[in-house]
């Protein structure tokens, strides 16, 4: 894709192509993709002995999870706009000044109550930092280079969330300078300190010029309809879905669809809409957005299942229960590594092979939980965890790449913020849905099984979801040859 500067009435804004990447420009900004995704994950493994510590209400641990997540998943698509607006460079480097400082802030927390303030401010600076990632690989890297980048890009992502667990088991366990669960958040500050002093020499600049503006109505509207959203089905299932839920969750429509009406209005007018409405007019970019809501929806409550079921019906410890997803890991590793190779044989086709082989692991554990019982070989799921591995190999590197290559690189940070928020809600929606049904059945199974029948139950609305993204994918266009 070319990035010749280029100005239309809708947005009064042009691109200007960055200065070429230095070779280790895309490991230096994949490290926040792994950092922000290795957070989700971690904080599960740390919670029992951060409870303990800090003497922290049921409520209060939820809100280290949750708030993480809500304030992420609320600011993702203000945050792209920002690197559009003031330089993605800028904007990324703020997000790891941030998120470091957050993270100090966590690991050093005194109390609960700030231990879940700095878990919101964490969230926010990943809503920063995060969407910059796919905007400076789409408008920095062309061609063979930038199917490559963001091959890595979901490499990067798998990896955290495949080895989150294990990583958190691993610091836990190793009691570094008898810090306990804190060096699962004081981790990224090194991490941080390194990104800040090497950023400036080796990331491009990069944005859109012109007379462009913020959109804060928009900034507000699109905000408040995220947090309805995703705040009800973070908390609701532990609350018991109060009335409050439910409100929230009747309101989050009506403001998204207040925001879209505004960006339309903004749109025609030639104003500056923080979601320019010209990137829904793409159908691989709306398919993909749609299909990131539904393999997110899978993906992020089969993590929490397999991880309740391991440690609290299996009876693994936190380590143990990583070990566990290190299969899992392989499978994923191993196909990555052809994941170029695959998608210039198979297209977006990819994709639909991925999402089924990742079926065909769902059913492999379905038919290994009979095998386990409890305190059971679970030697018994490494067949169906290195298949499904491989199935999200295939899905997550080319997702991205497919969903994003004919975004025009002035709207990138807002395209990127979209897609990633897209991901989070999906998270949001299948954690409560999943969740739902596997709390309902771990209340109506009989004792000693009820682990395992909910987690068979929950592997019965996943393989269906899996069949969704290979459906999906067939609604996505042949990419045109080039002229």
């Amino acid at each position: 894709m070319a990035l010749q500067s280029a100005r239309t009435p809708a947005s009064g804004t042009r691109e200007r192509a960055p200065a070429a990447p230095h070779w280790a420009t895309l490991p230096l900004i994949l490290v926040g993709t792994f950092v922000i995704t290795l957070d989700v994950f971690i904080v599960n493994v740390a919670i029992p002995e951060t409870q303990r510590d800090l003497h922290a209400s049921a409520s209060a641990v939820e809100f280290v999870v949750a708030g993480y997540a809500l304030a992420y998943a609320a600011g993702l698509i203000t945050g792209g706009r920002l690197g559009d607006l003031y330089g993605r460079r800028r904007m990324f480097l703020l997000g790891v000044a941030l998120f470091t400082l957050s993270s100090a802030w966590a690991g050093m927390a005194p109390t609960a109550g700030q231990l879940v303030e700095a878990r919101i401010a964490q969230g926010l600076a990943s809503a920063l930092m995060g969407p910059q990632v796919l905007a400076i690989i789409g408008v920095t890297y062309q061609g063979p280079a930038r199917v490559r980048a963001f091959n890595a890009f979901g490499l990067t992502m798998g990896l955290a969330g495949v080895f989150g667990q294990l990583i958190g088991g691993l610091l836990i366990h190793a009691d570094i300078a008898g810090l306990g669960w804190r060096t699962c958040f004081l981790v990224n500050v090194p991490v941080g300190i390194a990104a800040l002093v090497l950023g400036p020499r080796l990331i491009p600049e990069s944005r859109s010029e012109g007379r462009a503006r913020l959109d804060p109505l928009g900034m507000v509207l699109v905000s408040a309809g995220l947090v309805a959203v995703v705040l009800p089905l973070a908390e609701g299932q532990q609350k018991g879905w109060p009335l409050w839920t439910w409100l929230c969750l009747a309101a989050s429509p009506v403001l998204l669809l207040l925001f879209a009406a505004h960006q339309r209005r903004l749109a025609s007018t030639g104003g500056s809409p923080l979601v320019n409405p010209v990137l829904f007019q793409q159908r691989p970019f709306t398919i993909g957005v749609i299909t990131a809501v539904v393999y997110y929806s899978g993906m992020a409550s089969f993590f929490l299942v397999l991880a309740l079921y391991l440690q609290a019906g299996v009876g693994l410890t936190a380590l143990e229960s990583g070990l566990v997803f290190l299969p899992l890991g392989v499978g994923f590793l191993a196909v990555s590594t052809l994941a170029r190779k695959i998608a210039a044989l198979l297209g977006r086709q990819t994709l639909a092979v991925g999402a089924l082989v990742l079926l065909a692991g769902l059913g492999g554990l379905w038919g290994a939980v009979d095998h386990i019982g409890t305190h059971g070989a679970v030697a018994w799921l490494v067949p169906g965890l290195m298949v499904g591995g491989a199935g999200m190999a295939m899905v997550m590197a080319p997702l991205a790449s497919i969903a994003l290559a004919g975004t025009d690189p002035r709207f990138a940070g807002a395209a990127s913020g979209v897609l990633s928020t897209a991901s989070q809600v999906g998270g949001a929606v299948g954690v409560a849905a999943v969740g739902a049904i596997f709390y309902h059945v771990l209340g109506n199974a009989p004792t000693g099984q009820s682990y395992a029948d909910g987690f068979t139950a929950s592997l019965a609305l996943l393989g269906p979801l899996a069949l969704a993204v290979a459906i999906l994918v067939q609604f996505i266009p042949r990419p045109k040859a080039a002229a």
